[in-house]
């Protein structure tokens, strides 16, 4: 198994040309927040309902958080800090009405033709092609910055 260096170092490889990484800052975690929000908006079962923090969302970022953990208490941390504000958004947004699915398919879409453009700027093919593992490094790679 790589280790969190190896796993960044080889994310970089595509990501080097500064409109691509300043693209990739945007929208990374905009199609992390979307992803939630896609989850988040899958209908839950009757013994849910009454929890608005136990959803598919949550249960999602805690599988996720198996693989953070893999590699590092500080890296999984960073990510928690990172998870937590945004499940705690999408709860606040679902309180005063907004249409959480629709929003995170408009936030998704765009965000992934940035993402299209960043690479047809630095012309290479988004790291997820190579390795679907690729999807959550990028946003390990955007915040990681924070934690140095």
């Amino acid at each position: 198994m790589k280790d969190l260096n190896q796993w960044l170092e080889e994310y970089s490889v595509s990501h080097r040309h500064p409109t691509n990484k300043l693209i990739h800052n945007i929208c990374v975690p905009l199609i992390m927040f979307s992803v939630l929000g896609l989850f988040w908006a899958i209908p839950r079962p009757d013994f849910l309902v009454d929890s608005i923090y136990f959803n598919w969302a949550t249960i999602f970022s805690a599988l996720c958080m198996i693989f953070y953990i893999s590699l590092g208490l500080k890296t999984a941390l960073l990510m928690l800090f990172v998870l937590i504000p945004m499940l705690i958004l999408l709860a606040m947004l679902e309180t005063i009405g907004v249409p959480i699915l629709v929003t995170s398919i408009v936030i998704f879409v765009v965000s992934w033709i940035g993402q299209f453009v960043g690479h047809k700027i630095e012309g290479k093919k988004p790291s997820f092609f190579q390795d679907l593992q690729f999807l959550l490094i990028g946003p390990l790679w955007v915040f990681n910055k924070f934690a140095s």
